[in-house]
């Protein structure tokens, strides 16, 4: 693919700003070519991206994330070397890892632009993952610093993120008085009929099935995330008794 040729020259010459360059025009120029031959476009919401283009991305994001308070904290790098083991095999993680170190040193990181390619190649169901997979990062250390979670903020509106869903992930990683609530997208004020039909409409939207096109350690991913709006429900029915 003349991508991956694309980005390895602009690696060569420009350090990994360049890789990521290369990376999106020869995606361009593979874009032509495949057109011309009946194709999909690129920029297609119904193309998916493959491994390959995660690993680069997400790296880059889990980078930034990891900058944004100031520290490199090892629990988060991690947390990101066992994600790859998880999803990869050793080897290749490790190779990768090495990639990952390079990124975290690196001081010009875009995230817009990055968000601006998952979001053009991307479901709405995966990049709340992403968000998910970027506070798991951020919370490897034990809290998520403010820093962090004003990263991850911008990051999400990039993603094109829509506010309640993302102070739903917000509330599985701050705990609050209301923090079930937050995650169910609903009012402490809710009816209880309100609550039952807010849990069956985020149950079915974060449910694991939706990411079954996504790598393993992504969906173990879903499936917490799962299992966080469950509980919470379950606080709620304990609560009100029903």
């Amino acid at each position: 693919m003349i991508k991956w040729f694309a980005a390895f020259v602009g690696f060569m010459f420009y350090g990994f700003r360049g890789a990521i360059l290369g990376f999106i025009i020869g995606s361009i120029i593979d874009s032509l070519i495949s057109s011309r031959r009946g194709g999909f476009n690129i920029f297609s919401e119904e193309e998916r991206v493959t491994p390959g283009d995660f690993e680069l991305h997400l790296l880059t994001l889990s980078a930034i994330v990891i900058k944004a308070d100031g520290q490199v904290s090892q629990q988060e790098m991690d947390y990101v070397r066992n994600y790859f083991v998880q999803a990869y095999g050793k080897e290749r993680a490790n190779a990768v890892f090495r990639t990952f170190n390079d990124v975290v040193k690196s001081r010009e990181l875009d995230e817009r632009r990055i968000a601006q390619f998952l979001v053009a190649r991307t479901q709405y169901a995966a990049r709340l993952q992403i968000v998910h997979f970027l506070f798991s990062i951020a919370n490897a250390d034990g809290r998520v610093s403010q820093a962090e979670a004003g990263k991850i903020r911008q990051i999400a509106g990039y993603l094109r993120i829509g506010s309640k869903d993302f102070e739903s992930l917000y509330a599985m990683f701050f705990k609050t008085t209301d923090n079930s609530y937050k995650i169910l997208e609903i009012d402490k004020s809710a009816t209880d009929a309100e609550v039952k039909k807010a849990y069956r409409e985020m149950a079915k939207k974060y449910h694991p099935d939706k990411l079954q096109h996504m790598d393993e350690a992504y969906r173990k991913g879903a499936e917490e995330k799962f299992r966080r709006v469950q509980e919470a429900y379950e606080q709620i029915q304990k609560e009100r008794g029903f």
